[in-house]
């Protein structure tokens, strides 16, 4: 698929039916809906993927040799991009499944265009049914499509699952449902992103309802030059600059502990003599501000940082006088 192969009737429909919300039948037609869809929103979700694959390297994070399952895979791109990510050589295999046999059908293909050394295949009923364990399991943009069957199923998926990659949309809605989910599973696994305490979620403390987990992946700074991604911009009606996102990363094994760190939800607010964040750490959540007197090189590495936001402060009270960003291995 090519910008000039786009089929626009297509992603019209396709964006009139997310906005509808859950519905019972899949949103594919045909293979022309899904190269379409992977081109441009699929593309806006790879960056997300890419934002918390990042993010994963920072946090010691690495998938030691474990198989993937893609479930509700759509386009297959959260699948692609964390073999792109680690390298398709990490991993044994990659299994895909969607309700839609078209998409399951579709990312089965493209993985195997873009990683033909690689294992692929759709996932069979009896797998899906099995007890047998899932190494690494993918889930992306689901939350929003899932009936009381489905919930279910997924549940007992997790259940199997070594590690969990779960990432949603950055909406308020969205990211507290899933952290229900981080406080339903924190018992069974490690929680290596985002996260920086181990205990129950600092986001539904008494006082904290306004707030929610959310982040921004950064979008190619060459996009905004480019008239095609400008043109989808317009006809989509999206922000371009704007890519919000939850997620949530689960993993039995323990993790690389980041001792005192934390993590910057949502945005910098930068102001003429300081900025202010909203910080997670080992307190708690905070509204935090740099002065920027007393700290004019963090405060001017946070306006031009497009990285995740993983920190460990000197503080004085609410003053954040220096930070320390990991570095990834």
């Amino acid at each position: 698929m090519t910008w000039e192969e786009l089929d626009w009737s297509a992603l019209e429909r396709l964006r009139t039916r997310f906005l509808a919300g859950p519905g019972s039948a899949p949103y594919w037609q045909s293979h022309s809906d899904l190269a379409s869809y992977d081109l441009t929103f699929g593309e806006r979700i790879g960056w997300k993927w890419d934002q918390v694959l990042r993010e994963l390297r920072l946090r010691g994070w690495s998938p030691q040799g474990r198989a993937v399952f893609d479930w509700g895979c759509g386009s297959g791109v959260a699948g692609r991009r964390l073999l792109r990510s680690f390298g398709a050589e990490a991993f044994p295999s990659l299994t895909v499944w969607d309700h839609s046999p078209l998409a399951t059908d579709f990312a089965a293909a493209s993985a195997r265009r873009e990683f033909p050394a690689l294992n692929v295949r759709p996932a069979t009923a009896a797998f899906l049914t099995s007890d047998e364990p899932i190494g690494i399991l993918l889930l992306s943009h689901v939350l929003n499509e899932l009936s009381l069957e489905a919930w279910a199923e997924l549940g007992r998926l997790i259940a199997r699952a070594e590690a969990v990659l779960w990432v949603e949309p950055g909406t308020r809605d969205v990211s507290r449902r899933l952290g229900v989910e981080r406080e339903r599973w924190r018992t069974h696994f490690t929680l290596i992103a985002p996260c920086t305490v181990a205990g129950a979620c600092p986001m539904f403390a008494t006082g904290q309802e306004r707030h929610w987990c959310h982040f921004f992946a950064p979008p190619p700074t060459e996009i905004f030059a480019d008239s095609r991604w400008v043109r989808f911009g317009q006809r989509a009606g999206i922000d371009l600059r704007s890519l919000p996102y939850a997620f949530l990363a689960l993993d039995r094994k323990a993790g690389a502990e980041e001792v005192g760190a934390s993590r910057v939800i949502g945005r910098v607010e930068h102001f003429k003599p300081y900025a202010r964040l909203l910080n997670c750490g080992p307190e708690g959540l905070a509204e935090l501000e740099i002065p920027r007197r007393e700290a004019p090189a963090l405060y001017k590495e946070l306006e031009r940082q497009r990285g995740p936001l993983v920190y460990r402060w000197r503080r004085e009270g609410r003053h954040i006088l220096a930070g320390e960003a990991p570095r990834a291995s």
